[in-house]
């Protein structure tokens, strides 16, 4: 994370609304959430899905959310990997089809 020069207060790579709406969901099914559940949220709030697909990517690169295949293996996702992902631009459906599996917040230090 950044930092604010004045205060040092520590700036997010990632958008805090998105993190607290996709939190919010995991929390309220119960559940780790999923793909759909990522186009679910952008489609019924008007937000991009590869805005929250960013925010998400970004969470488990900070340790804040972790990602486990669909085949229970804990996928590791790394920056060179976000990185060949947006090499065109906006995220597709198909850019993002082999992340089958389960995204949930990692428990509160």
């Amino acid at each position: 994370m950044a930092q604010i020069p004045e205060t040092g207060e520590d700036i997010p790579k990632w958008d805090v609304a998105l993190e607290a709406l996709t939190r919010e969901e995991c929390k309220k099914s119960g559940a780790a959430l999923d793909m759909n559940d990522f186009k679910r949220l952008a489609q019924m709030h008007s937000i991009r899905f590869d805005d929250i697909m960013v925010t998400m990517f970004e969470l488990v690169l900070n340790n804040k959310w972790s990602y486990q295949s669909s085949d229970k293996d804990h996928h590791r996702i790394t920056q060179d990997e976000v990185n060949r992902l947006y090499v065109n631009g906006r995220l597709k459906n198909e850019d993002v089809a082999t992340y089958t599996g389960q995204w949930k917040p990692t428990p509160d230090e």
